[in-house]
């Protein structure tokens, strides 16, 4: 691996083809590996049985390490440059689809997912970064980002197409094969053509930072997660909820005090940045709340094939690139204020309005005008929440802004899983019992649904009771219970993306442009 002259590495003059065609197939190979279990929900439910809240955690066994570990990996980007950080992000995301392809049960499937994370943890942020520090101007810097962006979107709806051609034809299995063959590709091109560039100056590891904030982010989405299962006034959940709390703190204490900070708290004095901040978190989860709601209605609950669940994936994230063109001139000529809350508002839209479609009906046409408003909110919105949020830095604070914006947006997509599920499936559960206790069923039956929906919750009933003629009279129960708790998500999604807009609406007013470094003021 070469080193490029200290000029060209430490302000990146010039992006060249190896290093855009690297960063953009990096970012698409990280979203592809995020997105792909969402497509196979269903198939998971029904090959390896998983029970309360398991199911949610093969999702959030991969966005976990990529929420807290991306603000390290972007550092050590800076450190130790970017190339280095593409080629290993992209192995590792390799093995660890190739262990999920080997599983043989959840807790492998758990594991493979996590070191997959772990991987697309470093390619999410060094992608971005990589690819802003070789801009010359804002012009150009908008429209890399906006080709970032597009290729993000893209490995969202390749993701699903892939998981349902592949489980259509052959296993779910093979999805993940795919994935690592691709992630191979990813290594092998960032090695031979992209150019390394780094940010070193002034920066040092920050082990206080990067523990109590790993540990705070861990703890508070182990008690979202679990809630439902464990029960919300349980000891285990309590604790987490309270070592969240402390361990945050102690971030933001660690961060003040550290000679080289994590995440420098000033860039929030900046208004810009601070609110492209909050609308990552509430916004992204609005926007994978949605997608995890989809995904759970379309498999798990309806039982429909994996196909379909990709086409609804394709509305979700396909319109991003369709949109490339309009969405890099807007960002250089509309205020970030209008483009956020055009974006949300729209999300926010396709939401309620997919909130009143019954459970009953499964026909894909109803899902396709709400669903492509939540696509068209998405493709706005994520390209303006990435400008407005690297624009107003400067150049040399770049890697740590794409870095915090990349952690927060996947934190707000590692919520949005956790948040529905624990949601959805309380409400669901909480809905099944009512009917049930009042129902004229006979006194066994109600005992059999009470004993499976204590030992693995409604989607386990609505899937045994869908499956054996003996439970058959249980399962419109559950059906409806189901269709209660999702809905309620997809009220709760949009709910989050209009609060979005209005802040995004009221509090920026004009076109972003970059400020000094924060510390000279």
């Amino acid at each position: 691996m070469t080193t490029e002259p200290a000029a060209r590495t430490a302000t990146g003059r010039g992006l060249t083809t190896g290093t855009l065609v690297a960063g953009l197939l990096a970012v698409c190979l990280a979203q592809i590996g995020l997105a792909i279990p969402a497509t196979l929900n269903g198939l998971f439910q029904s090959d390896l049985h998983p029970v309360g809240s398991q199911l949610t955690w093969i999702s959030d066994a991969f966005l976990l390490p990529v929420a807290v570990l991306e603000l390290t990996f972007g550092l050590l980007g800076d450190l130790f440059g970017r190339k280095r950080l593409l080629v290993g992000g992209a192995s590792l995301l390799a093995v660890g689809e190739l262990v999920s392809a080997t599983a043989s049960g959840i807790h492998q499937l758990w594991a493979g997912q996590a070191l997959a994370g772990l991987g697309a943890a470093a390619l999410f942020p060094t992608s971005l970064a990589i690819l802003a520090a070789g801009t010359a101007s804002p012009a150009q810097r908008a429209r890399v980002i906006a080709m970032w962006a597009a290729l993000l979107s893209t490995g969202g709806f390749l993701a699903p197409l892939l998981g349902g051609i592949t489980a259509t034809y052959g296993s779910w299995r093979w999805s993940f094969v795919v994935v690592t063959a691709i992630a191979a590709a990813s290594a092998a091109v960032s090695a031979l053509f992209a150019v390394n560039s780094s940010a070193p100056g002034g920066r040092s590891l920050d082990v206080a930072g990067q523990l109590t904030i790993g540990l705070g982010l861990f703890s508070l989405l182990y008690a979202i997660i679990q809630g439902p299962t464990d029960g919300w006034a349980s000891p285990s959940i309590v604790i987490a909820f309270v070592l969240a709390a402390v361990f945050l703190a102690a971030f933001i204490l660690a961060e003040r005090r550290a000679k080289s900070p994590l995440l420098r708290l000033d860039l929030f004095r900046n208004r810009a940045f601070a609110v492209a901040s909050v609308v990552a978190v509430v916004g992204m989860f609005a926007f994978l709340g949605t997608a995890y709601t989809v995904s759970i209605r379309l498999g798990p609950v309806q039982d429909q094939a994996p196909m379909r669940t990709a086409l609804a994936f394709v509305l979700l994230n396909g319109i991003t690139l369709v949109m490339l063109p309009l969405t890099e001139r807007l960002l250089t000529t509309a205020a970030p204020g209008l483009l956020l809350g055009a974006g949300l508002l729209l999300i926010a839209a396709g939401d309620y309005w997919a909130a009143t479609l019954p459970i009953t009906d499964s026909t894909f046409t109803s899902l396709i005008l709400p669903l492509g408003l939540v696509g068209l909110g998405f493709a706005i919105t994520v390209s303006s929440i990435t400008a407005t949020a690297v624009n107003t830095v400067p150049v040399h604070l770049a890697g740590m802004a794409s870095a915090t914006t990349n952690l927060l947006r996947d934190f707000g997509f590692t919520l949005g899983p956790a948040v529905i599920g624990a949601v959805a499936l309380s409400r669901a559960a909480n809905n099944f019992s009512g009917s049930l206790h009042d129902s004229a069923l006979p006194a066994a039956l109600k005992g059999a649904g009470t004993a499976v929906l204590e030992e693995g919750g409604p989607l386990a009933v609505n899937g045994a009771s869908a499956a054996s003629p003996k439970l058959a009279d249980l399962h419109p129960l559950a059906l409806d219970a189901l269709g209660h708790g999702y809905s309620i998500g997809f009220i709760v999604c949009g709910s989050a993306a209009l609060l979005s807009a209005l802040l995004a609406l009221i509090t920026l007013h004009s076109r972003a442009t970059p400020h000094a470094d924060p510390a000279e003021h």
